[in-house]
């Protein structure tokens, strides 16, 4: 049996599910990522007889193509620069418009062209933003509500990928994290706070290039977790270098805000216990799923 044919084995038990989602109003698309269904042949064969929801249907659309692609004619576009716009065929445009008089060539056959594929590949990118941006919109809603034991993990793996480890070479035994993105801070705080850290036991210090507006900088970290800018230890300035051309510049760069647990060395062990305990039951998983 293919790896196809097993997914869909009970196809009566997922059609059920299929009828059941449309009839609560469910576009097909909705229903395909739903049911990770991504044939649209089975997809068709399990909505086969079911109705569309009222809100997917565009009624008289084509009279409103047409009626658009008539004016923007009107207003001298080419049938290139028409179908860019309102993503149809040149055929359908072609009998829409014909009785309409050409607009006057004010462009030379090369420059026409050039412009044309620039406006189809504008649309194209346009069009990928919006599958990217849904794509993470639908990412995002995957993740549902998150337990404690979810935010504790997500945080040891977090802190061993963003935060300061001992070495043998260089014994540091702190609890000492630094980043930049204030989404990650955010997640940080609230993994320490779910480890019962109190806030009275953390010290802040910003990290940042000389060049930048530094007390911008520190009262933007200041109002992201909740401090008054006199409790941040003394910033780190980073020396410019004429030769390096950053690209962290401008309003947004705010440096590295570094927080440190103070007293935390028995908690940095029981962090890189808590590593290698992941990292155990992850080689566990991996086995049991291989064999």
């Amino acid at each position: 049996m293919t790896e196809t044919t097993g997914r869909y084995a009970d196809f009566e038990g997922l059609r059920e599910q299929a009828i059941a989602l449309r009839r609560e109003g469910l576009s097909r698309r909705q229903i395909r990522d739903r049911l990770h269904v991504h044939n649209n042949d089975i997809l068709n064969r399990l909505l086969v007889g079911e109705p569309a929801p009222e809100w997917t249907k565009r009624p008289n659309a084509m009279d409103d193509l047409r009626q658009q692609a008539r004016e923007l004619r009107l207003r001298g576009m080419t049938y290139d620069q028409i179908q860019v716009q309102l993503g149809c065929s040149k055929s359908s445009i072609s009998l829409w418009v014909r009785d309409l008089p050409k607009p006057a060539r004010s462009r030379a056959p090369v420059e026409q062209a050039r412009l044309a594929g620039r406006l189809r590949w504008d649309h194209e990118l346009a069009m990928r933003d919006v599958e990217r941006q849904q794509t993470k919109a639908d990412a995002k809603g995957e993740v549902g509500i998150m337990t404690n034991r979810e935010l504790f993990v997500a945080g040891v793996v977090l802190y061993w990928a963003e935060g300061t480890k001992d070495k043998t070479y260089d014994r540091r035994e702190t609890v000492t994290f630094v980043n930049s993105d204030p989404d990650v801070i955010h997640v940080y705080l609230a993994w320490l706070s779910l480890l019962g850290i109190e806030p009275e036991r953390l010290r802040y210090r910003l990290m940042i290039h000389e060049t930048a507006d530094v007390e911008a900088a520190k009262q933007f970290w200041a109002d992201l977790v909740g401090v008054d800018t006199s409790v941040f230890q003394k910033t780190t300035l980073k020396k410019h270098n004429p030769k390096t051309v950053r690209k962290n510049v401008g309003d947004t760069y705010r440096g590295c805000l570094v927080v440190r647990v103070s007293q935390g060395a028995d908690l940095y062990r029981r962090i890189e216990g808590w590593w290698y305990g992941i990292v155990g039951a992850a080689k566990r998983a991996d086995q049991e799923n291989r064999t």
